[in-house]
């Protein structure tokens, strides 16, 4: 055990599983403090009030706790199972739309030209006989972002814009809660401009999330984007954009991984391996049907994560209140026949009086005598004079 942790070892008066539910349903605020990292002192922990009715009623406190818990976490392991299935449905939609799957029985493999050097395309899926594969240099422009210079954000020619970082740019989604700004060139924010149909696809982060990425729809005016982030502009309406962000998160995922390079704590995909990642292109005609296909069943699962979503809110609330009401001593009826609580109370402060060390008296030490002070001898008489230190 390091410093970073307390030890509690309850006295015979109170119940350790009951001090256990106790702890971890109380508010820790003015207590646990800190600026990057909260911390809670023993000086503050031993502050902590802890409501102790009698010991029998802490024992079916907790009897009906672990009942009534037990029973909230097979709920609410089963709310977390049936989010992760639908997360599963949702990445098999999107790999389906992708190649052009969904909804079709067999499509049929389709092979790429001979891979470019550098990058592994492994075993690519099979799409229909009337798609064909390109590379993403080959029909849209891919760039990355803009690189923050700390030492120029106070330059008064710069202008300020937002801009959108790793963190925005999710699987599928963006998270615009919060956008930070930054301030570049004129002619840096015009070039980076985003516009309506970019899709976004992350340049590092977590190797498992290299290449997600989604669609920019033109939410925040004048926004660009990090160094970080690349952003793919379809030329000539060549594909959807929807169709290269599902199939970025879909099949993408596993080949941006093989690709990808990992250092000591983070992931990364050059620019130049970007531009290589093989997309299959289906005709036009066919490809707004493809997107209204994916999204019809994309919205069904967007509506089930809702409710989702919901039901693990109303299951935290109640584990809230259910706690509350133990701890509140409405949870399990009182008996008259228990030890009141403060006989109990005054039992703990006797047992702590009697372990609290008696303090030993010191002796006072006696003053040792002082020496008599050096001499030196002058003549046939002898003179005691002091010598000088």
């Amino acid at each position: 055990m390091n410093n970073h942790a307390h030890v509690l070892r309850p006295r015979e008066l109170l119940e350790i599983s009951y001090l256990h539910h106790y702890l971890n349903s109380f508010d820790y605020r003015g207590y646990a403090n800190g600026t990057t990292r909260l911390k809670l002192t023993q000086a503050a922990m031993n502050r902590i009030p802890v409501r102790l009715p009698p010991r029998a009623e802490q024992r079916r406190i907790v009897t009906a706790l672990d009942s009534h818990l037990s029973c909230w976490e097979m709920g609410s392991s089963q709310l977390v199972g049936t989010q992760r299935r639908i997360n599963r449905f949702r990445d098999q939609v999107m790999m389906l739309a992708g190649v052009g799957a969904l909804g079709r029985d067999e499509p049929q493999f389709r092979a790429l030209p001979p891979e470019p050097a550098g990058v592994q395309d492994g075993e690519l899926p099979a799409v229909p006989d009337t798609w064909h594969w390109m590379r993403l240099e080959e029909f849209a422009e891919v760039v990355g972002g803009v690189t923050k210079d700390s030492k120029r954000q106070s330059d008064p020619e710069f202008v300020e814009v937002p801009y959108l970082r790793v963190a925005n740019v999710q699987r599928a989604r963006l998270d615009l809660s919060e956008v930070a700004r930054i301030k570049v060139p004129p002619k840096k924010a015009e070039q980076l401009r985003l516009r309506p149909g970019d899709v976004l696809l992350n340049e590092g982060g977590d190797r498992d999330k290299l290449g997600r990425g989604w669609v920019w729809e033109g939410q925040i005016p004048g926004c660009i984007h990090q160094n970080h982030v690349f952003r793919a502009r379809i030329k000539d309406e060549v594909l959807h954009p929807k169709l290269l962000a599902w199939h970025a998160n879909g099949f993408g995922r596993r080949w941006f991984e093989v690709n990808g390079l990992q250092s000591v704590n983070l992931a990364s995909i050059s620019l130049g391996k970007m531009k290589k990642f093989p997309v299959p292109i289906p005709p036009r005609a066919e490809q707004d049907a493809l997107v209204q296909s994916a999204e019809k069943y994309l919205s069904l699962l967007d509506g089930m994560e809702r409710a989702v979503t919901s039901a693990r809110e109303k299951a935290n609330r109640l584990r809230a209140s259910l706690l509350a009401e133990a701890f509140a001593g409405r949870l399990v009826p009182q008996d008259p026949d228990d030890e009141p609580a403060a006989e109990l109370l005054a039992r703990i402060r006797a047992e702590r009086a009697a372990t609290i060390p008696t303090q030993r008296t010191r002796s006072r030490r006696t003053p040792k005598e002082l020496a008599a002070p050096p001499t030196r001898v002058t003549g046939d008489d002898y003179q005691q004079e002091t010598l000088p230190l």
